[in-house]
Parts: structure tokens; sequence; C-alpha cells
């Protein structure tokens, strides 16, 4: 339902599909009186006023009629057709099953029937197109070819896994490189894309409201103020268009950001006519598609993932509204987004934008489900990050485009943070450098280290704000960027300034049952472990992510905070 509610979206139009419902009695143990509430199987198509045919699959001829009508309409007029071929299982499920313990009659009556090859060639006996012998000659051609083909199948060695080929090869799958390309951008370069950002049409009537964002965006131009998220993210896009890489993005209220952030396209407050920001930043750039998907995530996040597969030299991204709005998605990233490598040997650089914060606002609208990702890495099938800077977001976001190593992106985005006073860049951060996958404490002058404490995103803010209340310079405070893949020696090096015997603390605002902790348990503890105590700080085990109070959020985040800086016995 979600894909023909997509069919007739501009975003979505692909110039029509044509549905083909075999219709073969799949769910046998179930008759239709208990699995289907309309009449057929095609009803639900009726919501799109277009073309369903119901054909008797019985009827080879008529199938091909059909057909070949479908595929002409869908020429003609650019939109969906459906096909209902009404049809059968001989045997059942498959040719160890025994249909007739639940179907009865229904098998009582398809085995009077005789197959459809025996009955098509009467058919056509009766018309005189062909004779018995003829056809006989026919069916043992093909019995000879196939059997042959059979049995050199069984004497080949077992093929080679195919190679990327077409606008796939150029790009390669397998392990993580180790290092990846520099993804700065010139400074003078993000100065006027900045300035293009910021231009507003002569004449357009912008919403009051908008106008100080983009005097900031100007101010930030001149670097005269520091660069926030939302600044971070639109020059990744516009830096990614103007060297030729499409950029689209799409998800609930993405225009204008969930928590009015973005605004990529802005609104006539006069006459209500759009200006699409992102698609005049020079003659020659590339696409720039920021779409607002309808409600729904099954069929929006399998299109962009279907999308990412024919566009590999494209940023193509899914944003959920808030981040645990995977959660009705979650068929599409299990049989696809994870394990479509592993099962078939495809490979897309899709990027998944997660909203993450406990911030008092319920259970719905806190937890991206980290714990859920981390559960599906193996094998280097996703990249799971928590960037905790706007350059970090902005390196991440090119990385994921600049080097030809194409894997899922899971990016948990923030949502205070887009507005913390701590939470910017410079132009200079996201001219030089990369993406780093775990960024190094911060204290300018460290005194001896009592403890370390590994975090990540906004926690990350909160444990540096009590640190200096608190005035524990003795703390490092160590953030986890990129939490999959995540070699060993890159969390060796990250600890290595820190003497043996220094306790290190994992702390996420997660339960415990929740988050990176079962993670870091079983694919880093032993390795902690040997050098360093390792335990961990977290909310308390608990069936739902977060409450639905502010003021029990607020308590619980003040508890956490104090336990992590608490000096071991």
């Amino acid at each position: 339902q979600e894909a023909l509610n997509l069919s007739e979206l501009a975003p979505y139009a692909i110039g029509g599909t044509l549905h083909v419902i075999v219709n073969n009695q799949l769910g046998f143990t179930t008759p239709p009186s208990e699995c289907c509430s309309p009449t057929y199987a095609s009803s639900v198509a009726k919501m799109l006023h277009v073309p369903i045919f119901h054909v008797n699959g019985e009827h080879p001829q008529a199938v091909a009629q059909v057909v070949e009508l479908a595929m002409d309409f869908r020429t003609a007029f650019q939109r969906d057709v459906v096909i209902d071929m009404y049809c059968y299982r001989r045997w059942g499920h498959n040719e160890a099953d025994e249909p007739s313990f639940t179907q009865p009659l229904l098998y009582k009556a398809i085995n009077r029937r005789p197959s459809i090859r025996d009955s098509y060639l009467k058919h056509l006996l009766e018309l005189g197109q062909v004779a018995e012998a003829e056809a006989q000659q026919i069916a043992d051609e093909e019995r000879f070819e196939l059997d042959k083909q059979f049995d050199e199948a069984k004497k080949a060695p077992p093929p080679e896994p195919p190679s990327p080929a077409g606008y796939w090869q150029p790009y390669f799958a397998g392990r993580e490189p180790d290092e990846g390309p520099d993804t700065g951008v010139p400074v003078d370069q993000i100065k006027r894309l900045l300035e293009r950002l910021a231009t507003v049409p002569e004449g357009f009537h912008l919403h009051r409201k908008l106008r100080h964002s983009i005097e900031r965006r100007l101010h930030m131009a001149s670097g005269d103020e520091r660069l926030d998220w939302s600044a971070a993210e639109a020059l990744a896009f516009a830096s990614l268009a103007v060297e030729g890489h499409p950029v689209r993005l799409a998800g609930q209220d993405s225009a204008r950001g969930t928590f009015s952030q973005r605004h990529a396209v802005l609104h006539d407050v006069v006459d209500g006519h759009q200006y699409k920001v992102f698609q005049h930043l020079a003659d020659d750039q590339a696409r720039v598609d920021i779409i607002n998907s309808p409600l729904c995530e099954t069929g929006a996040m399998g299109f962009e993932y279907g999308y990412s597969m024919d566009y590999p030299e494209a940023l193509v991204a899914w944003e959920a509204q808030y981040g645990d709005f995977v959660n009705a998605a979650q068929v599409i990233i299990d049989q696809f987004i994870s394990s479509a490598e592993d099962k078939w040997r495809r490979f897309s650089g899709l990027v998944l934008l997660l909203p993450h914060g406990f911030e008092g606002k319920g259970p719905e609208h806190s937890s991206s489900r980290l714990e859920r990702f981390l559960v599906l890495a193996a094998e280097d099938n996703l990249q799971i990050v928590v960037p905790s800077t706007p350059a970090q977001y902005f390196h991440c976001l090119r990385r994921q485009v600049k080097r030809n190593w194409r894997k899922p992106l899971i990016i948990l985005t923030p949502k205070s943070l887009l507005r913390h006073p701590r939470v910017t860049s410079t132009l200079d951060e996201l001219a030089s450098g990369r993406f780093c996958r775990i960024l190094g404490d911060t204290r300018e002058k460290p005194a001896e280290t009592t403890g370390v404490l590994l975090t990540s995103g906004k926690m990350y803010y909160d444990l540096v704000e009590a640190r200096e209340k608190q005035g524990r310079n003795d703390v490092a405070i160590v953030r986890v960027e990129q939490f999959y893949p995540l070699r060993d020696e890159i969390l060796s090096r990250a600890l290595q300034d820190y003497p043996a015997g220094t306790t290190v603390r994992w702390v996420q605002e997660e339960p415990a049952n929740m988050g990176a902790w079962h993670y870091w348990k079983s694919r880093f503890c032993h390795r902690i472990v040997d050098r360093y105590p390792f335990s961990v700080v977290s909310r308390t085990p608990s069936a739902s992510p977060a409450t639905g109070s502010s003021a029990a959020h607020h308590r619980e985040q003040e508890e956490l905070i104090a336990q992590a800086f608490k000096v071991p016995e």
C-alpha cells in the first residue's frame, strides 16, 4: 500500500510500474476468507484509479495479451497498471508438502485438472496449429538441452562472485579501508557556498523569523561566527553538488527540518511560491533534491535504498523524523540494507539520518535503537557513526561519496545539539582534515588522569559541563565517533597515553540493556580489561527506552553524571 501511494507523488514518480499478482494460493493453509477483506487481492490498487486486469493463469495466450496491453498502457500514460493472474500451486507450498491436509476440496479440484501444458496443447491441437508428434519433439529437445546444461553445471567449478559492472565498476565493498580521502574544502569555496546559501531572490518575501538565520550564514561566511550543525550539513550537500555529485535527501519534514533547522526550501509568505536554495549554487552543479516524504517509513526507506543502487556516485539519504521511527522500516533494514551484500553481492551507499538523544521527550522520541544496528553489524556490512561536531558531520557525509567504498551509513544525528553553543566548528576545520573515528580528550593542561570516560554524542557535552563545574581535571573524556567498523588498534591508540590500571567507563544515556554497552562488552571488553578496569555507567535496565516524565528524566540524568564522576573504591 505504501508503494502504491508513492507512485503518483512527484519525487517518487518513475513513469509507472507494472504490478503482477501471481495469485497462486501461496497461503494455502489460510483460505481467502481468513486473509483478505475484499474479494480481490488487487482491490487495494483501486486507490489509484488505474487499470486492473484479471486473467486466468491457465490460459497462456490470454496472459501474454494482458501483459502486452498493460505495457502499452504504461508506455502511453506513464502510470501504474495491475495484473491479477489467478492460478494455483499444483503441489501446494512445495513438492514435499501435503496441501490436502488443510485444503482438501480445493486440491481435489486441482488434481482433476490437466497441467497447463496439456490443456494448452489440447487447445492448439483442436485449432490445428501443431501436430502431436511435433509437440513431443519440442518437449524432447527441450528436456535434452536442460539435462545437458544440468550435467555441465554439476561438473563446473563454483563460479567466482561477480565483480561490479557498468556504472558500479569503480566501486567496491568488503573490508573498510584504513584511510579515506581528504574531505576538506578550501576556505574560499566554503565562504562562497555559504553566501550562495544565504542569498534570497529579489522580491522574495521571506518569513520574518528566518531573516536571522540568513544573516547568521553571512556572519559564518565572513568568519565572525562559528559554523553550527545545520550550516555544516548544508555545506556538505552544496560542496558535493558543485563537484558533480547528485544529492537526494528524503524524509518526513526534511525540507524544513523536523527541528526547524534546515530550511532547504523557502516559502514566500505572500503568494506561497517556493525557492529551493540548493538549486542555485553554480551553473554546472549536480542535482540536489530535498524531499518531504509521505508519512510512512517502509515504502519511503525502501525507495531510497533502490535509488542508491542506481546512483552510486550520489549522496542518497533517508531521514527519520525521530530516530526510533526506523522501527516501522525494520524489515527493509534487516532483509536489504544490512544483508544484501552477503546474500546477493549488491552494494549500497544509502545514508540513514536518525535524530537521537534523551531530552525528556518520552520513549518514542529518544532512542534510534543503536543497539539494533550494532547487533546487525558484521563483516563490515554497515557504518555506524555518532558525530559530535559539525566538522565531523561534514567530513562524514563527504567521505561517504568521496571514497569508492560503498556501504550503508547509519548516522545518529542530534536534536538539542543542533543549537548547542558548544557544538560549533570553524571554517578551517571544514577546510582540512578528515572524519576521525575517535576524538581524544581536549583538556589543555591535564592533571594526573585517574579515570577515562568513553562516551559519544550529546552525552559528551553533558560530561564536559559537569567536569568543569566539579573541577575534575583528573578525568579524561574520549568520544567514540564511529562505532562500527572500529579496529582494535584505533581504540588502543586512543587509550595508549593512560597508564595501565586507569579506570575506563563506558557512559551512555540508554538503559543498560540498550545502547552500545553490550557491543562494547562482547567486542572489546576482554581487550580493555587486560590493561584497564572497564565498566558501564547507564540507566538501569528497562523495557522502555526512556521515561515519559521530563522531571524524572532530569533526575536520572543527574544521577547518571554523578555516577560517571564517582571516585572508584
